[in-house]
């Protein structure tokens, strides 16, 4: 199969550089099209993150003949009730192609429809933004889509940046490649129930003390995730009791081990519990490791966050720009977590009765989340929400009700139908109209 896929993508090359030199594709862009099946699951998550990038990660076979196309979509929507049709409508720019060492081939005259269908086929793991999606209305089915896609190269540095923080993490805490790996990536993806199946086999697979402390921490990440906090605490103890035997007492990862009980401890809402927790956590930090390392930030900014919770805002603010102070050492410009941090100081400036300086740091957590995340992404709603409310407490209705709206908007998307959070939402722009 691996001689097979090389081969092949062998292929494409050769005849890409043959048509390139005859071609108005060369320098043009153009449209090329795909029909297919895609579960309604799938199509929620693809919705989800409009805006966002997707892959296709096999050999991309896509036609210029858009009718064909919409006849495979169709074939894919009448499959059964559980999947929709999806006309994929595809921009390719021939400079970001040649850039980005992105092939691609008309295979009209060896393909199956030859002639026919106007085959172009790309090599795998060929990356599209996702402009548009839009229902089409269609007299055989009422869910059959377009969804427009334009190409996007490697090159792009942020996006680099980003995946490279991204995968040397998940090489340092799962090293062993396989399911172990696979579990710690649903974690990072927000899919802790199928991670807790996963870590639940591993854990009763495992042959050492090493695996049997890691799967019961992860095993902990995932109930804590899911809201199940007592099984969470129990899990993170087990793993801190194996830590106790197996190592030294200011070793690094007793950190870990101390800071995410508090995190336990603080969903509960047991908040002096979660402070003692999370300072024992960075008493040990600040031995074992280097003065600006995440951890450390991410303890400054846990600490932070009980403080808040338990109204000691000016405590809060200190530990929260401790917090900072380290990422923009540590992390790339415009990691998540720097938003997380501006973020948090704006709530507790708002907090405070500071809306300017709130407002100043809501908007630089803003801008960090556009270039970061998906246009959809809830943390979006949630920085639009908070600018309005600060515009809503100066008085400044107009502009509260337009930050209002785009928080709506997202979650309208991005949450399922009928959410609290969304009629929430809907709720506070009538009480704000009813202001105006």
């Amino acid at each position: 199969m691996g001689f097979f896929i090389r081969h092949l993508h062998q292929h494409i090359q050769k005849l890409y550089n043959e048509q390139q030199q005859s071609s108005t594709k060369a320098t043009e862009p153009f449209r090329v099209f795909r029909g297919q099946g895609l579960s309604v699951e799938n199509f929620d998550k693809m919705k989800q993150t409009k805006g966002g990038l997707m892959s296709f990660n096999n050999f991309l076979s896509t036609s210029e003949n858009r009718q064909v196309s919409v006849e495979f979509a169709r074939e894919g929507a009448s499959k059964n009730s559980d999947m929709v049709g999806i006309l994929f409508i595809m921009t390719i720019d021939p400079d970001v192609c040649t850039k980005s060492k992105i092939p691609f081939a008309d295979v009209s005259q060896v393909g199956f429809f030859e002639g026919q269908e106007a085959e172009i086929l790309f090599t795998t793991h060929t990356i599209f933004r996702i402009d548009k999606i839009q229902q089409i209305h269609d007299d055989h089915t009422d869910r059959l889509w377009k969804v427009y896609l334009t190409l996007v190269g490697n090159d792009n540095h942020e996006l680099n940046t980003l995946t490279a923080h991204v995968r040397d993490e998940v090489n340092l805490k799962a090293p062993i490649r396989g399911w172990s790996q696979l579990a710690f990536i649903l974690l990072k993806v927000g899919e802790p129930a199928k991670a807790k199946k996963l870590y639940k086999i591993l854990l009763q697979k495992a042959s050492s003390d090493k695996e049997r402390l890691d799967y019961n921490h992860y095993l902990g990440w995932a109930y804590d995730d899911m809201g199940e906090y007592s099984k969470a605490l129990t899990s993170y103890e087990r793993s801190l009791e194996i830590r106790k035997i197996a190592l030294p007492p200011n070793h690094p990862d007793f950190a870990q081990s101390y800071n995410n009980i508090g995190l336990v401890y603080d969903g509960m809402g047991k908040y002096s519990k979660a402070l003692s927790s999370y300072e024992r956590s960075l008493e040990i930090q600040k031995i074992a490791l280097p003065p600006n390392h995440p951890d450390l930030a991410a303890s400054y900014n846990n600490i932070g966050n009980v403080y808040d919770n338990m109204g000691e805002h000016s405590k809060a603010r200190s530990s929260y720009e401790r917090s900072l102070e380290i990422r923009k050492i540590a992390l790339p410009p415009n990691h998540p977590h720097l938003a997380q941090s501006y973020g948090n100081i704006g709530n507790v400036y708002r907090s405070m009765g500071e809306y300017s300086k709130a407002l100043s740091s809501y908007e630089r957590s803003l801008e960090i989340q556009k270039i970061a995340l998906p246009p959809n992404h809830p943390d979006l709603a949630t920085s639009y929400n908070n600018i309005g409310v600060v515009y809503k407490s100066m008085g400044e209705y107009s502009k509260a009700l337009s930050y209002y709206e785009k928080a709506l908007q997202i979650k309208k998307i991005a949450l399922p139908p009928g959410h609290p959070s969304t009629a929430l939402m809907e709720i506070n722009i009538e009480l704000l109209k009813k202001k105006m």
